[in-house]
């Protein structure tokens, strides 16, 4: 019956989560209310074989090993959002509006997507898109040429986080949990995270033609904030240099991060001391702490999940019907078309045990591709897309008609590359 209870709560969750914007519950709330409920029935299980509901050791050591793991991901997502957050206020990304100026839409295209591409391996996916959508809105006027750019912002954002370790929330858990080495990551997965977007490049490509009429840059009356380059290259390459970091002296990667977010924290104190607006007690109050949360309930409810043993038994039953475990990864992939990507790498780091899959095994780098760039089938698959979507209200089936195919293809041609590589 446990095992029954836990998933009824998994799936009327997700469900909920799915289900955010028309029922106009955030999505952080049901994560944590799944969280918690799923522990409870694991605690009340536990206090039957003990007197006066104390609960079993077994089941309070299971939490603590689980939130001393949850937490490095907590930690590390709340260091780099607030430190985006910090060069945004700043009007930092600035430099990347000005760096892309052409009127041939086939060019602009390359651009866009590269920049996106290379931008998000650095940033996290959603972040990029955020960004680069707000890009595309200023230099692209007409609407059907638009969807197409940010179709591809959305597929670069996610291409581009697969094979960096702070590029996407599924690749930062993997690098932090021990299943992949920063440089075996970007060594296998950087050809074919390319050739999952090179293919849907190429087949727009073919199909856009003519120029743009030039945009105008930023209006002066919102010109960057003082210091914004030096913000700009002090938080983006701290960003950068924390796998850096944790393979020169061992350090977890949350500890780079708290290293990088205190030395941008005290230049800009020291920068604008009279601009409050500009500092990070006042940069903190604009967070995404919604998202950050709805992180912390997933794979606290996943954990329960695992501690139970039901990961266990779902990985079972997939070797059994699916055959080998390249079969179990490229379906995981395109699940996570439909399911958010975040449950499926925490399901997945539960059911392989890194006793039995060391680090860097293949399998966990086929699922930092397949789960990161699978996403882009659906423009509802991926956090990136569903933030583009909102933004500029993309339709789902307009998505699906134009997009969805050569995005299984670059997908599909991305598997392959990774098994040549491998």
């Amino acid at each position: 019956m446990t095992e029954a209870f836990l998933l009824v709560i998994f799936v009327m969750g997700y469900i909920f989560i799915t289900a955010e914007h028309s029922m106009s519950v955030n999505k952080g709330a049901t994560a944590l209310l799944m969280a918690v409920l799923s522990w409870t029935i694991l605690f009340m299980e536990g206090s039957r074989h003990y007197p006066y509901h104390i609960v079993s050791p077994h089941i309070v050591d299971e939490l603590n090993t689980h939130l001393q793991e949850v937490s490095q991901v907590f930690i590390f997502l709340l260091g780099a959002m607030t430190i985006v957050a910090l060069i945004d206020a700043h009007r930092g990304f600035y430099v990347i509006e000005r760096f892309i100026r052409t009127q041939g839409k086939r060019k602009l295209l390359w651009m866009i997507s590269l920049v996106t591409f290379f931008l998000s391996s650095f940033l996290d996916n959603v972040t990029t898109a955020i960004i680069m959508t707000s890009l595309v809105h200023r230099l692209v006027p007409d609407r059907e040429d638009r969807m197409i750019f940010l179709s591809m912002v959305i597929i670069a954002a996610n291409a581009g986080g697969a094979w960096s370790p702070i590029g996407d929330v599924t690749t930062t858990m993997l690098w932090i949990g021990g299943q992949v080495s920063a440089g075996a990551l970007m060594k296998t997965l950087f050809i074919p995270s390319m050739v999952s977007l090179l293919v849907p490049v190429l087949y727009f490509t073919a199909r856009l033609k003519g120029e743009i009429p030039p945009a105008p840059l930023r209006e002066e009356n919102q010109p960057p904030e003082r210091g914004a380059k030096r913000v700009f290259i002090l938080g983006a390459g701290g960003l950068i240099f924390v796998p850096v970091l944790r393979g020169v002296t061992g350090l977890p990667p949350f500890m780079g991060m708290m290293l990088i977010l205190g030395i941008v924290w005290a230049f800009t104190d020291l920068l604008h001391q009279q601009r409050y607006y500009l500092r990070v007690p006042h940069i903190l109050t604009k967070v995404d702490m919604s998202s950050v949360l709805f992180f912390l309930g997933i794979l606290l409810t996943v954990s329960a999940l695992e501690t139970r043993g039901i990961l266990n038994h779902i990985a079972l039953w997939m070797d059994a019907h699916l055959g080998d475990k390249d079969r179990v990864i490229t379906f995981m992939g395109l699940a996570s078309a439909v399911i958010d990507n975040v449950p499926l790498t925490a399901a997945s780091i539960g059911m392989y045990p890194l006793t039995s899959y060391p680090m860097d095994a293949r399998i966990w780098l086929m699922i930092a591709y397949c789960v990161g760039t699978g996403g882009s089938i659906l423009i509802i698959g991926s956090a990136a897309g569903v933030v583009v979507m909102g933004m500029e209200r993309m339709n789902f089936l307009w998505y699906l008609h134009r997009v969805s195919l050569p995005v299984l293809i670059g997908y599909l041609a991305g598997i392959a590359a990774f098994f040549v590589i491998y």
